[in-house]
């Protein structure tokens, strides 16, 4: 249920400003007049007893003194309201609204009154009761519309829904929160037509309006109406050239057409964007990557491009660039962006994976060592660890030091054969070197086993 501003104004002072003009009813300044003047006392230390106790969440101790208020004075509706929203509080919806309806028919305008009988029906989705309800509210703050429509909405009445969020968008001007409404009826319905003629009727009325136009451009998209996509990011970059986000769907749309150098000029304006987050930059460039991994003539630009972000890569665009290099066999290259990446995210698992196979490929032993011994002390059941450190150990003569990381490795080791099998090669190797001819080729035996069984 949306709260309004003087809904928030009321619950952050109090309920002292509801009473005000019952309390006009009672002056608490008079001074007594025989028995009067105590009833009027008791009734006074009763209520704000009431208050207080609802102020302290003690809701059952503020029904009581407000049940001693009802017998010194049962005509004033105040106390009945205070009745309803104490009861509410204590889910006992049905005294709430008893009490609750007691007040609205002594003030049948009440606005408070009637609020608080609308968050009743509505914490019990009485639907049917709570549409009531808010009706007679809008006939005083025509903001409750809103509720009015959602209302509509769990009440699956979907073109009444509509028709109002149309007139309040005619009265008001746009809202975000009409606007999510909306497009959760339009995801309901499944009717894109309707929420892609609701855009172009937008896009009409104010055609400067470049977000109506760039949702426009992603509804086309979401149906597969590709063609009408482009052509709607056409026409938004006719009518605001400056446009930085519309070449998001540009560059798609202009590889899709090969029309290649203006993907490339619409890439080059994402990236050097600075109103363009880094996640939609990190995706373009992704796409643009894996386009040249299949068109690799065109790798001369994604070596400007990506100079263009130097100073700007995360650790995705790092470790994407990273694989495209070690697809294109530039092991170098591939092994710089993997360690650019894990500079960024040092605790990223699977780039300090990425790092150790590609540092053992190239035979960087020394660097797998001060690595993965690095890496075990973030991930000390890691098995993959134990068997690069065991690797770079083996090659650079420290057998017995790879068979204790070795054997520790195998400890962790579950369910994973093809591992297994290389963790017995290694140490076959190990105590082959080591003239354990035997423990050599029982573990060479061993991992032959779990070869055979691929």
């Amino acid at each position: 249920m949306n709260k309004k501003l003087i809904l928030i104004l009321f619950f952050f002072f109090g309920t002292l400003i509801v009473p005000q003009t019952s309390y006009a009813q009672v002056d608490f300044n008079k001074s007594p007049d025989d028995d009067l003047g105590n009833v009027e006392d008791e009734f006074q230390e009763h209520f704000f007893e009431a208050l207080k106790q609802k102020g302290i969440e003690n809701y059952d101790r503020a029904v009581e003194s407000l049940h001693k208020c009802l017998n010194l004075d049962s005509k004033k509706p105040v106390i009945y309201f205070e009745l309803g929203k104490n009861y509410n509080k204590l889910k006992n919806f049905g005294a709430a609204e008893e009490n609750l309806k007691k007040a609205i028919d002594m003030q049948p305008d009440n606005v408070w009154f009637l609020d608080e009988l609308y968050d009743v029906y509505f914490q019990q989705d009485d639907i049917r009761n709570a549409l009531k309800t808010i009706k007679q509210l809008v006939k005083y703050h025509p903001d409750y519309k809103e509720d009015l429509a959602s209302l509509y909405v769990r009440e699956e009445n979907y073109k009444q829904a509509l028709d109002l969020l149309d007139e309040l968008d005619a009265e008001f001007g746009l809202s975000e929160s009409r606007d999510a409404m909306r497009n959760d009826i339009y995801s309901i319905t499944g009717n894109a037509d309707d929420r892609i003629e609701n855009l172009e009727q937008r896009i009409e009325n104010n055609p400067n309006n470049e977000d109506n136009h760039l949702k426009l451009i992603y509804r086309y998209s979401q149906t597969g109406d590709h063609k009408n996509a482009y052509k709607a990011a056409k026409n938004l970059l006719r009518v605001k050239p400056d446009s930085k986000f519309v070449h998001l769907a540009l560059y798609k749309f202009y590889l899709q057409d090969e029309k290649i150098q203006e993907a490339i000029n619409s890439v080059k304006i994402i990236l050097t964007s600075p109103t363009i987050n880094a996640d939609a930059k990190a995706k373009v460039l992704k796409d643009f990557v894996a386009f040249v991994a299949k068109n690799p003539e065109y790798e001369s630009n994604l070596i400007d491009i990506t100079a263009l972000i130097d100073d700007n890569k995360d650790a995705q665009t790092h470790s994407d660039l990273g694989h495209y290099y070690l697809k294109a066999g530039d092991k170098a290259k591939a092994l710089s962006n993997f360690k650019a990446a894990l500079k960024q995210d040092p605790n990223n698992f699977k780039l300090i994976k990425d790092v150790l196979l590609l540092q053992i490929d190239i035979k960087d032993y020394k660097a797998v060592i001060s690595d993965s011994t690095q890496a075990l002390e973030l991930y000390p059941a890691q098995p993959i660890l134990y068997l690069t450190n065991g690797v770079a150990r083996n090659n650079l003569g420290e057998h017995q030091e790879a068979i204790d990381n070795l054997e520790m490795g195998l400890d962790y080791l579950i369910d994973n054969p093809n591992m297994e099998a290389d963790f017995y090669s290694e140490l076959s190797i190990a105590y082959k070197a080591l003239n354990n001819i035997s423990k050599s080729e029982a573990f060479a035996k061993k991992a032959k086993v779990l070869k055979s069984q691929k």
